[in-house]
């Protein structure tokens, strides 16, 4: 799942964790203070974080920010109609094979 994401002055995301998705952030523009895991940094345009699945991580912009996210497998509480916009292949949104 790829995101444009644009976050106001002041936006801050508690701590939390995604246990079945590897998540990549590429900050296009702004910035944010960042902490995954237990290291904490200040990020602008041009970078790049990854947080492996289940890390816990919160960040925090007071200017604001715009970056692209890529979320895999697809998380489905960040898609508002499933229906109309995920088209999925053969392992529909898992790379579980129990699923």
């Amino acid at each position: 799942m790829l995101c444009h994401v644009v976050y106001a002055p002041g936006t801050k995301v508690k701590r939390h964790s995604h246990p079945t998705a590897e998540q990549v952030m590429w900050i296009v523009e702004g910035d944010v203070t960042m902490t995954v895991g237990d290291e904490t940094r200040t990020l602008g345009g041009g970078d790049v974080v990854v947080v492996n699945r289940g890390m816990e991580h919160e960040l925090y912009s007071e200017s604001g920010m715009t970056f692209v996210e890529a979320l895999a497998p697809v998380l489905r509480d960040h898609v508002p109609d499933a229906e109309r916009d995920l088209v999925l292949g053969d392992q529909g949104d898992s790379l579980h094979a129990d699923r």
